[in-house]
């Protein structure tokens, strides 16, 4: 693999956190990026593996008024002030060939609601061509403005770590078949 990106949306800093453990336990395994999503580029390109993630507001991901609504919560200042995964990801543009995807997001853990910022990405990514490499994943808070539950930002660096394992592996065994495919062929 190439590099992988992980671009985040944050609130009050909780998802940041998530993100930042995500691509550490990437980066163990394949070069990886970290990016606010104010900050990037909606051109993708020498992208292998693309992982999105940001906090559920309204079952889903945020909207501008959620947005508002977390601002004014925060006191002012929120961590992804310009835009939002939701915009990104309408945006987006990726260069040519198969790109793995995978998505996160933090919600609070008591009570459960449904909805998930991450089914929302993963659903967008998927119509936009993008290969889902792993099941969204869910990380958790213990209110609106967090903090994270105890053990969430291990176990997201655990799941940085299992989803680098996982397309590198996959990157391998299709250059292990292309490779037995060629043998005994003439060109």
């Amino acid at each position: 693999m190439r590099r992988a990106l992980v671009v985040f949306e944050s609130m009050f800093g909780n998802t940041q956190t998530i993100a930042e453990a995500v691509a550490e336990g990437l980066s163990s395994r394949i070069p990886t990026d970290l990016l606010e999503v104010g900050a990037a580029s909606d051109v993708l390109t020498d992208v292998d593996l693309l992982v999105v993630g940001g906090p559920t507001h309204a079952f889903g991901m945020s909207r501008p008024r959620t947005r508002e609504d977390a601002t004014r919560q925060a006191g002012g200042h929120v961590v992804s002030e310009r835009t939002g995964l939701r915009e990104w990801l309408t945006s987006v543009k990726r260069s040519t060939g198969t790109v793995a995807a995978a998505a996160f997001d933090t919600r609070i853990e008591k009570p459960r609601v449904p909805g998930s910022a991450a089914h929302g990405a993963e659903k967008r990514m998927r119509k936009l061509g993008f290969r889902i490499a792993a099941p969204s994943e869910s990380f958790y808070v213990t209110g609106v403005a967090g903090p994270l539950v105890d053990g969430e930002a291990d176990r997201a660096l655990r799941w940085g770590q299992e989803l680098g394992e996982g397309c590198g592996a996959g990157t391998e065994e299709q250059e292990l078949r292309s490779t037995s495919d060629d043998v005994g062929t003439t060109r």
